[in-house]
């Protein structure tokens, strides 16, 4: 039995002990390093080498419009009633696209296609057929069956019909955002979706052959409780998504204005965070779910589960994903791509991308090009965050050097984890032990050079706690 179908091993004092605040590792080095004075001419050159590789992509776009504020949320979005902003925006990003097609090779197939926000659903049944019919002629698509074409959807905004169509455009995945089904909870964020209307929902994905439905999860909200959590958890169980997401509220209203609306009051204390985490993995291992990592669960013969089995899972911008040999190009505003050892990332301000689009401009404010340390310390940090283990020897083959000597300060440093028996340290390499998996965050970062660097700042980065 591998460690990620064995149960949790708990420990609360360790746990308490090593909860710091730090990165999620969606990328390696993390989106604060990115810089302004990045040249774009580093990016065309990754995608001369992406194309020479002859890499699959993955396309993400980012729709950043919603109807309504989910207090909650920290993502770049526009809260509007005015479905008239969609349709520019939409032409830019089909605008976007072809510039990009025009530099990749004309048979790079797409893999992978993730439409985010925002809430995607936004824009109009017939905004969505241009968007998708703009992408297949400008790029080959994999088919059905072996391709990946998903969308976020918000179950209390969407029309049975509306995926419908979009199941005729091409999408097979849907990932929804319940969060939490008590009333009160959703009250106190601005996020309502009854259990009925999601209920009615899956029954209609089913119908209409997705092949794969994922719900989001947020636990530590205002005015939650392991009962109501518990609640949730077992409407969730009944409904049988096949992945899930449970990720932690991190209430940081200094960086998003939104979470003002959140009285701080009515926020669980950390033990009882601590408790409602402890109690939802269990749960989820209890009905059958692999605890992928971090905040992810899937179902044994899910594709991110057979993805891990057989070494093929990766980190990226929408958290574990499978296809880690595609290269990433986001389009939208505020969207990342990572192409070769490139990441580009386009204006955060929808003015300023609306802006350069009409110049005829890529939109890209900042950049960061990974150099051979950066490219071997992403390598590890995806390893142990994907796998729970590094190997010596791997890595000693993949980049030529003695791993135990470039990483001699690494692995002292690491000690007290191996002493209070988190991880295990041999010749061989390195191996997460059940009880250090929820803190997998902290052994990555002390592979994070510039984590490193950043702590002697007089202004160090922000990130939020990693339990």
């Amino acid at each position: 039995m591998s460690i990620f179908e064995k149960p949790i091993e708990w420990d609360e004092q360790l746990l308490q002990r090593y909860d710091l605040a730090g990165p999620r590792y969606t990328s390696y080095p993390t989106a604060p390093q990115f810089s302004e004075s990045f040249s774009q001419s580093a990016l065309f050159r990754a995608i001369v080498r992406s194309n020479l590789a002859h890499r699959p992509l993955s396309l993400y776009f980012h729709i950043p419009f919603c109807e309504s504020l989910c207090y909650y949320c920290g993502c770049n979005k526009i809260v509007t009633n005015n479905k008239g902003r969609a349709l520019p925006y939409v032409q830019r990003m089909i605008q976007e696209l072809s510039l990009y097609a025009d530099m990749f090779e004309p048979n790079k197939e797409v893999q992978q296609l993730h439409w985010g926000g925002g809430t995607p659903t936004f824009i109009s049944d017939e905004e969505m057929s241009l968007l998708m019919n703009a992408s297949r002629r400008l790029f080959k698509f994999a088919d059905d069956k072996s391709g990946e074409f998903s969308i976020e959807i918000h179950p209390g905004k969407v029309s049975i019909n509306t995926m419908g169509h979009l199941r005729q455009l091409g999408f097979n995945r849907v990932s929804m955002g319940v969060q939490d089904f008590d009333a009160q909870v959703q009250k106190a964020v601005n996020r309502y979706n009854t259990y009925a209307q999601v209920a009615e929902l899956v029954t209609s994905l089913r119908n209409q052959q997705y092949q794969s439905i994922s719900m989001d999860l947020i636990y530590g909200l205002p005015l939650q409780s392991q009962q109501s959590l518990h609640e949730t958890l077992q409407q969730v169980i009944d409904l049988g998504p096949d992945r899930l997401s449970l990720f932690n509220y991190a209430h940081m209203p200094h960086l998003f204005k939104s979470q003002r609306l959140i009285r701080a009051e009515d926020l669980p204390s950390p033990p009882e965070k601590l408790a409602m985490l402890h109690f939802a993995i269990e749960t989820l291992q209890n009905a059958g779910y692999i605890y992928i990592g971090m905040d992810h669960f899937a179902k044994p013969d899910d594709d991110l589960v057979i993805a891990q089995q057989q070494g093929k899972l990766q980190r990226n911008f929408q958290g574990y994903s499978t296809h880690g040999n595609c290269d990433l190009l986001a389009l939208g505003v505020s969207s990342i791509s990572m192409i070769d050892n490139v990441y580009v990332q386009n204006a955060k301000d929808l003015n300023s991308y609306q802006q350069k689009m009409d110049m005829g401009l890529l939109p890209i404010t900042k950049g960061f090009t990974l150099n051979q340390e950066d490219l071997l310390r992403r390598f590890v940090i995806n390893r142990l965050i994907c796998y729970c283990e590094l190997s010596f020897h791997e890595i000693a083959r993949a980049f030529d050097i003695d791993p135990q000597q470039h990483f001699r300060h690494e692995l002292m440093q690491l000690q007290p984890l191996v002493e209070d028996g988190l991880i295990y340290i041999d010749n061989g390499g390195i191996k997460v032990l059940n009880k250090g998996r929820l803190l997998i965050r902290r052994v990555c970062m002390v592979f994070d050079e510039y984590l490193q660097k950043a702590a002697n700042k007089v202004q160090p980065i922000r990130y939020s706690r990693i339990i």
